[in-house]
């Protein structure tokens, strides 16, 4: 019995400090142009970066961007200066690495001067660092699902590599499965190229069928399968909707007065 209520006990202070996501602190900094300079951000979207972010991405510190896992991932950033800026922060997705350990977010300009107040923009952009506050939140893209594209150095039949554009929830693609449409016993795992791209050498023939692993509330994974195929004709820089949308959500116990206050969306 004691076993039990010891276990009870634990299982209430954890749930009791729960949330969706923990809040950080942290510094930021900004790039010094709206649109990507170049497309040569290491997620690999391309030319699809800025329509992907509508202007507001980030670049991310190693930890954060967990070898390209979290590629695609969206944020809260929230300035704590509250002479020059607002209370609602910035909504930004993670495009791309950085290796300045003194800010975990380079923040486009776009995304930096949002969070101005009214006739402060100017004066927040001349500063260089600020402190922030952070949080991960769950991408939201109306009426879209997850789209697969093929990448432009695939080659039949040697090698089929793809990238997962608008992937929402608030969670990241952990593995990829592959199959010929119809053969659903004979999966064949997909390697992370880099960034959001992956890819399998000796492509079988035929219409393919994706699964992808996501995380999913504590510690679990599940197995999220595609609706429609990738067509036995692909192209390369063609684009095809799976037909799903990835909503689910890793939730977190974190320490008191770490969950935030509301609205963090």
């Amino acid at each position: 019995m004691g076993w039990f209520l010891t276990l009870f006990l634990f299982l209430l202070v954890s749930y009791s400090t729960a949330c969706d996501r923990c809040v950080h602190q942290s510094n930021a900094t900004h790039y010094h142009y709206d649109v990507p300079a170049s497309y040569g951000s290491t997620c690999g979207y391309g030319k699809l970066e800025f329509e992907l972010s509508k202007g507001y991405f980030a670049a991310v510190l190693p930890s954060l961007y967990k070898q390209g896992a979290s590629c695609g991932a969206c944020y809260k950033v929230r300035c704590k200066n509250k002479t020059l800026c607002n209370p609602m922060g910035s909504k930004v997705v993670v495009t791309d690495i950085h290796y300045n350990n003194g800010t975990d977010f380079v923040l486009s300009k776009k995304a930096f001067f949002s969070m101005a107040l009214m006739g402060k923009t100017q004066q927040l952009l001349n500063i260089d660092t600020i402190q922030v506050e952070y949080k991960r939140i769950p991408c939201e893209y109306k009426n879209k699902n997850l789209l697969v594209e093929i990448v432009e150095w695939s080659h039949k039949p040697e090698v089929l590599a793809i990238k997962f554009l608008y992937q929402g929830g608030q969670t990241n693609i952990l593995a990829v499965n592959i199959t010929q449409v119809g053969l659903e016993k004979s999966w064949r795992g997909m390697i992370r190229n880099f960034g959001a791209i992956w890819y399998i050498p000796n492509v079988v023939e035929g219409a393919l069928k994706l699964k992808m692993m996501v995380a999913s509330g504590y510690n679990n994974n599940k197995w999220i399968s595609t609706k429609y195929g990738i067509p036995a004709d692909w192209k390369n820089g063609n684009i095809y909707d799976t037909g799903i949308q990835i909503k689910d959500h890793i939730l977190e116990n974190c320490p008191p007065n770490k969950c935030g206050d509301k609205p963090w969306k």
